[in-house]
């Protein structure tokens, strides 16, 4: 139960973390954050307990990197992962990953604003 508390902090953190974001990476990445708060919610406790760990980590990378960008004004997204975490990670993981990758560097992606403040691509 401690550690559904912690997870759901932890989740709700990220995401208002995400408020920050152009439109196009916070819709990107709050579906990334959902699915894979969703995959693990079965995990096991020393998986989940990893899991948690690097969210947590990343967490404090955002928060450092939204700092840094508060400080110079130039907008900074992502973390560089070591060889050695991508080492650790399923292949399933590395798929995601690479989709992730390829849908937020996508060429020639065109938001326009409409009325009603939605976003389109």
């Amino acid at each position: 139960a401690a550690m559904a508390g912690g997870a759901r902090r932890l989740y709700r953190r990220v995401l208002q973390l995400h408020r920050a974001l152009p439109p196009a990476l916070r819709d990107l990445g709050d579906r990334y954050v959902k699915e894979e708060f969703r995959r693990h919610k079965e995990a096991g406790p020393a998986e989940a307990q990893r899991f948690l760990r690097e969210w947590e980590a990343t967490l404090i990378q955002q928060q450092i990197n939204e700092d840094k960008q508060n400080m110079r004004e130039k907008a900074v997204y992502g973390i560089q992962l070591t060889e050695e975490k991508l080492n650790d990670f399923r292949d399933e993981q590395i798929g995601q990953l690479k989709e992730l990758m390829d849908e937020a560097t996508k060429p020639n992606k065109k938001i326009t604003i409409s009325k009603d403040s939605e976003y389109k691509t």
